[in-house]
């Protein structure tokens, strides 16, 4: 029997939702490094033409089953991506990070709830690899048909190009992440640490914002010419990178940053700081 027992005074507990829940994002993020490593270390193969080819973050889960236990893997990840899921959605709807109900603050809550959105989809889609109901699938036909069905909506093009100019938007925020390394004051991390994390995580976040200025820049193409299947997912984007003059030289870059990003989202994993709500 515990001494604040015989005393009669309650035990202090800690409150085992609080350590859960930060366990909860610390998963989320680590899933989504293992996405990124793959995508950006199958696109450096590419890149040096070391075989393989590019993919996007479908195709990394799809790399992911065909590894020695794959569906091992595969699940773990996929549970990862429902607890970076569930994490997206706290900051977006309680203000985890404290971002605030300005015009600013909401734009970014909103930036988050769309990326729990996406993640579950993600989820959802590696279980399905897992209990074979899908055979892989592209990033590029998932963003065509979203594509279409938005394009055939009222002020369909319009709704298009407006989700490509956000998601410019979204990469021109991960470019002043990385310059002002903001990110930094979600770190618990000595001096030491910093001389590590800052330098990676800010080409991470440039990789990042990059990949998403091409995206959302296929687009506004598609919504310009009226036509979804000129839309690209990251598969899409890296592909066309690579066809461009010196095109191997640029994805070998855009590749390292890639990987660097998958580095970042590890290191947020064990350093950043979790608020919990409440």
């Amino acid at each position: 029997m515990s001494t604040s027992r015989l005393s009669g005074m309650p035990a202090t507990v800690r409150s085992p939702s609080k350590r859960d829940f930060s366990l909860v994002a610390r998963t989320g993020y680590a899933a989504r490094g293992v996405i990124y490593l793959i995508v950006g270390g199958l696109a450096a193969l590419a890149a040096f033409g070391r075989g393989g080819g590019t993919t996007g973050s479908r195709g990394a889960l799809t790399e992911l089953l065909n590894a020695p236990f794959g569906t091992v893997l595969l699940a773990v990840v996929a549970i990862g991506l429902l607890c970076y899921s569930a994490w997206r959605a706290t900051q977006a709807f309680m203000d985890a990070d404290g971002h605030g109900t300005d015009l600013k603050g909401l734009l970014i809550r909103g930036g988050l709830a769309v990326s729990a959105i996406i993640h579950v989809g993600l989820a959802f889609f590696a279980l399905s690899l897992i209990f074979g109901q899908e055979h892989g699938g592209s990033s590029d036909a998932s963003s065509q048909e979203w594509t279409a069905w938005l394009m055939s909506q009222p002020f369909g093009q319009w709704l298009v190009a407006l989700v490509g100019a956000a998601v410019i938007g979204a990469g021109i925020a991960h470019f002043i992440k990385a310059w002002t390394a903001k990110f930094e004051r979600h770190f618990d991390m000595n001096a030491r640490e910093r001389k590590f994390i800052t330098p990676v995580s800010r080409v991470g976040l440039f990789a990042r914002g990059v990949a998403f200025v091409l995206i959302g820049g296929f687009f506004v193409v598609a919504a310009w010419q009226q036509d979804p299947s000129e839309a690209r997912g990251l598969s899409g984007a890296l592909q066309t990178l690579q066809q461009q003059p010196y095109g191997w030289a640029l994805l070998g870059l855009l590749a390292i940053g890639l990987v660097a990003f998958g580095i970042y989202s590890l290191l947020e994993s064990r350093y950043r700081r979790v608020a919990i709500p409440g």
